[in-house]
């Protein structure tokens, strides 16, 4: 029973905040000026009287560490951007997406080695009430997946947005990805080899169709 529930309370913790890092990690990654925002928040637009879901794409990498987060849509297809953020600075925000409902994806890169977290994030109207709850969903959590390239480097630059790194159950059995977002995990691992990072890997403009998971 009481490994049960600490079963429950790992997995709650990641479903809401994303990935769990140490201090060490989160020095590691300040001092390289890698800046990740994966909190999501529950914001009220007041013109069109509804609530929405407010998600931002941020991260990057250096050579030897990088850290992303990005959304995309339930179902795995890309969202379209409220706004892409332009900046002199790397690794940090590159856009901002407003949804009812988007995916989370998460992930650190230490080297070769990579953790991934995938959430579902959607609203919850309660009778009696105008302000809705946020419901949170753990989809996949992998831990210590491998890289099969070194995608941080320039000889590699191509292959990005089409490699995902691998990983394994306990017992070593390679574990399946979630089909729907094999397209998404292959753009944020891009995203964690992308190294001086200015741009959105995964987030589109209106009326496009095609992501910018390589870069």
């Amino acid at each position: 029973m009481a490994t049960e529930l600490k079963t429950r309370s790992v997995r709650d913790r990641y479903t809401l905040h994303g990935l769990s890092l140490p201090r060490s990690v989160l020095n590691a990654l300040l001092k390289r000026g890698i800046h990740c925002q994966p909190a999501v928040s529950l914001e009220h637009q007041h013109l069109a009287k509804r609530y929405v879901l407010r998600g931002v794409e941020s991260g990057g990498a250096v050579s030897d560490i990088g850290r992303a987060c990005t959304f995309v849509a339930p179902d795995g297809n890309p969202l379209v951007w409220l706004q892409r953020i332009d900046s002199i600075a790397v690794n940090g925000r590159h856009a901002i997406f407003l949804a009812e409902a988007l995916v989370r994806l998460e992930m650190l890169r230490v080297g070769r080695t990579c953790e991934l977290v995938v959430t579902l994030h959607t609203l919850s109207c309660l009778p009696g009430r105008t302000r809705p709850d946020t419901q949170s969903k753990l989809i996949f959590h992998g831990h210590d997946g491998i890289l099969p390239l070194d995608l941080w480097k320039q000889d590699q630059k191509a292959l990005r947005g089409s490699v995902a790194p691998v990983f394994f159950s306990r017992a070593g059995e390679t574990v399946i990805l979630p089909k729907p977002f094999e397209g998404a995990i292959k753009g944020i691992t891009a995203c964690v080899c992308c190294v001086g990072c200015k741009h959105s890997h995964l987030g589109v403009a209106a009326g496009s169709s095609t992501t910018g998971g390589k870069g």
